[in-house]
């Protein structure tokens, strides 16, 4: 993952809170180093010669962990910081380099995790570790002047002394500065790879509200040329209704009153729908014509029966007295109808039963849909499904309710209200 174009990300900088916990690692870093640094000189044991004064001691210990207070806001002058820190500790033969170098392992590793130039902070590593490298051949160099006959009296492999402590050292350094490479170069890869998989969840984000939309834009074109036939329809009854009562308005004055009260009642249902029609032309499309004749509440049945042909034991309940509906309010409860069913037969994985039942109440009109099967997935309250129901319910003021049921299954119930007049008496 080290392509041109990927180099070319940049990681965005560490939050406050980050940076929070860089300053306590840094100085409690430091607190462990300079109490690494009292063990050693309490030990006696100088491994790199003979040790500067007590207080130049303490100012190296400090200078190498130090730096890691900013590692993640500044990492290039981090590493700098500490790798000169580091041999210059070195080079003074300062005690305490146990923690130093876990200091310099994390410096290596931030670099490469964090640096804003990954290019530049590629090399810059790489430049860092040959650095190092060069020091260890210069102190094993200056070390080969010092070591006396003795120094292996208990050696007993079959290697040359002085030859398997070199290796062993440049083999401990090598996995040492590799291991640091490694999983900086890791931690860059993981935090890119996310932040792609963030841009694309984001991108999937806007392309289902995008979805969504369509799906609404779609489903109010449809109810429009169902809305326009309708007021059509009415408008086309008040001309023939207008016509009939002109020709006997002079010779039968009450056919030409009947005619005016139908040309009435259609007037007001036409106006009705037509303010209907006109809030669900909020949105235009260009979507392809429908065709055939709008289906109402008497097509129903034929819904039934496809889930019936389909394997289902499908039943359909009318109760109270069939009231003339709107044609819209029709058209609306059968689209409803035949979207939950769809989703029965798409989505319920082990549905038998299904039930539907249409109930005519005092001043409104009720479907509901229950089936017993489980969903295979979460239901999801965005789903085209649901948007085109929600887009048809709210067009007529009516209430949704969709969910699981007790016992298991799911319910659809849709409630229209209805104008007084076409209200049934309880």
């Amino acid at each position: 993952m080290t392509t041109e174009s990927s180099d070319d990300w940049r990681r965005p900088g560490p939050t406050p809170e980050q940076r929070r916990l860089d300053l306590y690692a840094g100085l409690a870093a430091t607190v462990i180093a300079l109490f690494s640094l009292t063990l050693a000189r309490s030990t006696g044991t100088f491994l790199l010669g003979p040790p500067p004064s007590w207080l130049e001691q303490i100012l190296w210990t400090v200078a190498v962990p130090l730096p890691l207070i900013w590692r993640r806001r500044y990492p290039v002058v981090t590493t700098l910081a500490v790798s000169a820190a580091f041999i210059g500790a070195q080079v003074r033969a300062v005690p305490e380099w146990q923690l130093s170098q876990w200091a310099l392992f994390a410096a290596i590793f931030t670099l490469g995790a964090w640096g804003p130039n990954h290019r530049m902070s590629r090399r810059l590593r790489i430049g860092i570790i040959a650095a190092m490298f060069a020091w260890l051949a210069i102190a094993y160099s200056i070390s080969l002047d010092e070591i006396t006959p003795d120094s292996f009296e208990n050696a007993l492999g079959p290697v040359p002394p002085v030859l398997a402590a070199i290796v062993t050292g440049l083999l401990i350094n090598v996995l040492f500065f590799g291991f640091a490479y490694f999983f900086g170069e890791t931690a860059w890869i993981a935090a890119r790879r996310q932040h792609e998989l963030a841009e694309q969840a984001e991108r999937l984000r806007r392309s289902q509200a995008e979805a969504r939309q369509h799906a609404v834009v779609g489903e109010r074109v449809r109810i429009a040329r169902e809305l326009h036939d309708v007021v059509a329809h009415h408008v086309s009854v008040m001309g023939v209704q207008a016509a009939a009562c002109r020709r006997v308005f002079d010779k039968d004055p009450a056919k030409a009153r009947t005619a005016l009260t139908s040309i009435e009642e259609s007037a007001r249902t036409a106006v009705d729908e037509l303010r209907r029609m006109l809030g669900v032309l909020r949105a235009r499309d260009n979507g392809p014509e429908g065709t055939g004749q709008p289906a109402g509440v008497d097509r129903i049945a034929t819904v039934v029966d496809r889930a019936r042909e389909a394997g289902l034991h499908a039943t359909l309940g009318v109760y109270g007295d069939p009231t003339p509906l709107p044609e819209s309010v029709s058209q609306a409860a059968y689209r409803v109808v035949q979207e939950a069913v769809t989703n029965v037969l798409k989505h319920a994985s082990g549905a038998t039963l299904l039930d539907v039942r249409v109930r005519y109440l005092a001043q409104e009109m009720e479907v509901e849909v229950t089936d017993d099967g489980r969903a295979t997935r979460p239901a999801n309250d965005d789903g085209l499904g649901l948007v085109g129901m929600r887009e048809r319910v709210a067009t007529h003021d009516g209430e949704l309710e969709v969910g699981p049921r007790t016992g298991g299954g799911w319910r659809v119930r849709v409630r229209f209200p209805l104008p007084l007049a076409a209200g049934s008496t309880p």
